[in-house]
């Protein structure tokens, strides 16, 4: 089985959220299965830069506003995974992120450079750039690779299927409908039943209306964007694909998160003996400056800064946590108010509240492994890979039961407890009222030490690796190849 991955991100080399851990670690656990797996890659600086002498397969003319595009071959560092990149210096080859500047504005080419994305990846999978080697299905990821979908279905003669993964709806790629001439695809494919989206268009609903199969990143989440409430306008044409859409669980790649192995942990610990946690707390304490109570609790947040994760939340029902006698470390950045609101609160409340502006691997993982708790009040999380973190940890989850926090959290209710099946504490309503009722139910947890000991060892023994994820991707890919290798 010949599978060809399209993302825009890959961890370690890129990454902006979980999008770059999965595609970071699905593939290698593909390999693991025995599929022939190649990633397909924009050619930014840190990607291009970051593969040993690549091959040139394939040199192009003018595509898509780019003066030139090749096509290289290499190998994911640390890993056996080849990567074609996209050289495209014009579109890929430039400071800022991924998608914005550095004043975070968008990307006013988006359009162009996610299209020669998907396009590169049709005629990839279309065995017309690479003659010795061609994939038996293509599998496209979020937005940024959904044109991939399109173009392969505009391809005469395509028979190579594919599968389009969303990771998170919320994010469509929404361009004017005027760009479409840019695209180069046959004028009906700008109408509603195409990627026409309320006179604009849309790469999300060029994925979920042209793969052959849609998947997302849990099975709740799954049902979830068929509603109304969940479906960001999409909701219909979700509905419309019926049983072709399915949710297959994100796993965790235990070789990056693993408490006794993480070596830029202050100590490291398993389930069988955990003396090192109360080291890392300790340790996280002081690089925060945190005050050492030790009858205090200490949760963590590790997240983009925004309403979808729930952080207003957080914020509101921060005077209940401290008069709780619980402290709080939040890592992140994204809204503007949101980070000042918790700036304000860490000075305010010193010694008592952390925060650290920005995204820094490292120290999300110390923060990981020291917390108590982590906290993931999510307004909706399509799967969530920070539960599944804690979880490993010994770090309990405090999660609102949406999309796959509640598929991988068991509520410490008395029934859980009763059955050794508690790994974590959820709500039900995106209210400060009900965070503040689930903060009260993990302090009183947390003031008995064996009931919380007894939750620690059964949440890093939940099995969440990317075995299990792979098995259930591989199942669908040879259902769709039909037997073609």
């Amino acid at each position: 089985m010949r599978v060809l991955h399209v993302a825009a991100e890959v961890f370690p080399l890129v990454k902006t959220g979980g999008l770059a851990d999965v595609v970071g670690a699905l593939p290698q656990a593909l390999r693991r299965r025995g599929a022939d797996v190649r990633l397909l890659l924009p050619g930014y600086p840190a990607i291009a830069d970051a593969l040993p002498n690549p091959k040139t397969i394939v040199e192009l003319g003018p595509l898509f506003g780019a003066g030139r595009v090749a096509l290289r071959l290499g190998e994911m560092p640390g890993s056996e995974v080849p990567a074609y990149v996209v050289d495209a210096p014009w579109l890929y080859r430039r400071a800022g992120g991924p998608y914005q500047a550095g004043d975070g504005s968008e990307w006013p080419d988006n359009l162009q450079r996610f299209a020669l994305l998907g396009w590169m990846a049709a005629h990839v999978a279309g065995g017309e750039l690479d003659r010795d080697w061609q994939p038996t299905l293509l599998h496209a990821h979020d937005w940024h690779a959904a044109m991939a979908c399109a173009y392969l279905a505009a391809h005469p003669g395509n028979t190579v299927p594919s599968v389009f993964t969303v990771h998170n709806l919320a994010y469509q790629g929404v361009f004017p409908a005027g760009d479409f001439a840019q695209l180069g695809l046959p004028p009906h494919f700008m109408q509603s039943h195409g990627i026409e989206y309320h006179g604009q268009l849309s790469f999300m609903k060029a994925g979920l209306k042209y793969a052959r199969r849609i998947t997302t990143v849990s099975p709740t989440y799954a049902r979830e964007i068929a509603t109304h409430e969940f479906g960001c306008g999409l909701d219909g044409v979700i509905r419309g694909r019926g049983g072709d859409v399915s949710g297959i669980l994100n796993g965790v790649d235990g070789a990056v998160w693993d408490p006794a192995a993480d070596a830029g942990l202050a100590a490291r610990y398993t389930a069988a003996d955990l003396a090192g946690k109360q080291r890392n707390k300790a340790a996280l304490r002081a690089e925060m400056g945190l005050e050492a109570r030790a009858a205090a609790p200490l949760f963590g947040v590790v997240s983009r800064l925004t309403a979808q994760k729930g952080l207003d939340l957080v914020l509101a029902a921060l005077p209940a946590l401290l008069r709780l006698g619980a402290q709080l470390v939040v890592q992140g950045s994204g809204d503007p108010v949101l980070e000042a609101a918790f700036s304000q609160a860490a000075h305010a409340h010193p010694g008592q509240v952390a925060l650290r502006i920005g995204y820094d691997e490292a120290l999300a993982h110390r923060v990981i492994a020291g917390a108590d708790a982590i906290l993931v009040p999510s307004r909706f999380e399509p799967c969530g890979l920070t539960q599944l973190y804690g979880l490993r940890y010994g770090t309990l989850p405090l999660v609102r039961r949406v999309g796959g926090l509640a598929d991988t959290v068991v509520d410490a209710d008395e029934a859980a407890l009763r059955e050794g099946r508690a790994t974590g504490f959820a709500f039900d309503a995106a209210t400060p009222a009900a965070l503040e009722a689930a903060l009260e139910r993990a302090v009183r947890a947390y003031a008995q030490p064996e009931a919380w000991r007894r939750l620690m060892k059964t949440a890093m023994a939940q099995d969440f690796s990317w075995d299990g994820a792979a098995a259930g991707y591989l199942a669908l890919y040879q259902r769709l190849a039909g037997g073609r290798e």
